[in-house]
């Protein structure tokens, strides 16, 4: 059988009521932070921006803006292990399809966001993300395309050897590399839209009877087109058998994932009494893959550069907090503590730390304060799999970052649709309905 042929059985056979129950309510949690990463993706000015560009009106650009409304917030999930963001790009794909085919079987939304989820992070893993995001490739940016399409493929209800075509096509899309693109709207997020797009498109053409190459991956295409090497042997190692969703990690604020670590190793130096206003020098030691990227400055009104720089987030934990949850930053804000906080801290590479990337994404926080040192490491932060965000957890997040949007009483309404959702079909449809509203920014029914 060939490698399309094992992922093809997958994605139309697997069943998310196979789940251990842990997989299932670690599902039903990654699909309720999806949708409140797309709500506030699409209440600020660049998630805005995105939605009323005019661009393609059809359902799969719909269906790929509004996952990349999702993405653009960074708070959305992420795989640690394939340097993957996987379901931005899958749960908006099962819930649009869902309805618009007027399917709202809650265990086939369940198990296409499952097998999407899957296609994702196990491309993001065959060609380790982790070291080939260092050399310009975007992992999820290569891999969304294939998980959209498995997504698609199961909502669509297509047999093994049509899900297996859309798999192809989608896997034909693959770019992968982006350049470093800055202002705003970010051109990022376009292309992002685009590759979950691409993938929703593949399998709508599969479904008309469009044929792709369905043994694109027993050769070495990838690495004869792009350069980059597969594992196909690990793409479908246990396929089935084992969930990713055990170890997906949530973000806890809204921030590269990569400085996480080192906010909450400094929150909790201050929770123990170190006072900013007596911190003389702070140094972040981080492994040496992302010591560079986080070390970036903020720039006022640059808003993926504040959730870069990790000493601006750090600034932001010590000094204004909430402000760690807006997810807009579009507006400069001329905080001149946070500023002055924010240039004693330095980053320092540390290959000390670099055995335990990328399975985990650690930091080291030295603090100098009133003529002392304080110290504290985090390898495995809040929103890791060893310490995962709960119900509690999800849902103080998202009035945190959904309030200021939306309001209180909605942000009640949508989580009660989000927590229900996976429960039966006409809960599935309430959310399915509302969420395809949102994208125009109609409010919960």
């Amino acid at each position: 059988m060939s490698v399309l042929a094992e992922l093809a059985a997958f994605v139309v056979g697997a069943k998310a009521s196979d789940l251990p129950a842990a997989g299932r309510e670690r599902l039903a949690l990654h699909v309720a932070d999806t949708v409140v990463a797309a709500l506030a993706g699409a209440n600020i000015p660049e998630g805005r921006a995105l939605q009323n560009f005019g661009g393609d009106a059809g359902l799969a650009g719909l269906v790929g803006r509004q996952a990349a409304a999702a993405r653009l917030t960074e708070i959305d999930d992420i795989h640690l292990a394939s340097c993957t963001t996987p379901s931005a790009g899958v749960v908006p794909v099962a819930l649009r399809l869902a309805e618009h085919l007027r399917i709202f079987d809650a265990e086939r939304v369940a198990s296409a966001i499952w097998v999407g989820t899957e296609i994702t992070t196990r491309l993001g893993l065959g060609i380790n993300g982790p070291q080939a995001l260092y050399r310009g490739i975007w992992p999820t940016y290569l891999a969304v395309p294939a998980g959209a399409a498995a997504a698609a493929a199961r909502m669509l209800d297509l047999d093994e050897a049509r899900a297996a075509h859309a798999l192809s096509l989608a896997l034909m899309l693959i770019a992968g590399g982006v350049g470093r693109i800055h202002g705003a709207p970010s051109g990022r997020w376009f292309l992002y839209a685009n590759a979950v797009a691409g993938g929703v498109a593949a399998a709508l053409a599969a479904r008309a009877g469009y044929t792709g190459d369905p043994a694109l991956l027993d050769k070495n295409w990838l690495a004869d087109t792009h350069g980059i090497a597969l594992d196909r042997d690990g793409l479908i190692d246990k396929l089935g058998a084992t969930s990713v969703y055990s170890s997906l990690s949530m973000k806890p604020f809204c921030s590269a994932k990569q400085a996480v670590a080192a906010v909450e190793a400094f929150c909790a130096l201050l929770q123990e009494g170190v006072r900013p206003p007596a911190i003389d020098k702070v140094r972040v030691r981080v492994p040496t893959a992302y010591a560079v990227m986080i070390a970036t400055r903020a720039v006022p009104g640059a808003r993926q550069s504040t959730m870069v720089s990790v000493a601006h987030q750090m600034a932001l934990a010590a000094l204004a907090p909430q402000r760690l949850y807006d997810v807009d930053r579009s507006t400069p804000h001329g905080d001149e503590a946070v500023t002055r906080l924010a240039a004693k801290i330095e980053v320092i590479p540390a290959p000390t730390l670099d055995a335990f990337y990328p399975r985990h994404w650690p930091a080291a926080v030295e603090v100098e304060a009133g003529g002392q040192l304080f110290e504290r490491r985090v390898v495995a932060a809040r929103g890791d799999p060893e310490h995962p965000l709960d119900r509690a957890a999800l849902d103080d997040k998202a009035h945190r970052v959904l309030d200021p949007l939306l309001g209180a009483a909605r942000v009640d309404e949508w989580l009660r649709l989000c927590h229900d959702a996976l429960a039966d079909s006409a809960a599935c449809e309430r959310l399915a309905g509302a969420f395809a509203g949102a994208a125009a920014g109609e409010a919960v029914k």
